[in-house]
């Protein structure tokens, strides 16, 4: 994607994504071919991707959220890129019904 690969870009990865990894490793539905401890870490600094904390207004962005998409972890970027106004990287095509950015 020419977006992550552009030095120029921020490139914002939330906690959210990174519970959700967890979660998908820990019932084995994800294997990242490598032990979970560390692994989002190393690749954040290899990659130079920055947190983006979730904050209080994230949360009261989900209040008056459509259900157009049911998961939460979806559901919390959503909320984060709306109100950080920055694009999301997803191929969910169930993202642009919220009327945000989705590159991919």
């Amino acid at each position: 994607m020419a977006a992550i690969c552009d030095p120029s870009n921020r490139k914002l990865i939330s906690p959210a994504s990174a519970w959700e990894i967890a979660i998908k490793v820990s019932r084995k539905k994800l294997d990242l071919g490598a032990p979970y401890r560390g692994y989002i870490q190393m690749h954040m600094l290899r990659n130079n991707f920055e947190t983006l904390p979730i904050i209080d207004e994230h949360i009261a962005g989900l209040i008056d959220m459509p259900y157009h998409h049911k998961d939460p972890f979806d559901r919390m970027l959503i909320s984060q890129a709306n109100y950080e106004n920055v694009p999301i990287v997803s191929a969910d095509v169930q993202l642009d019904s919220y009327g945000i950015t989705r590159l991919w």
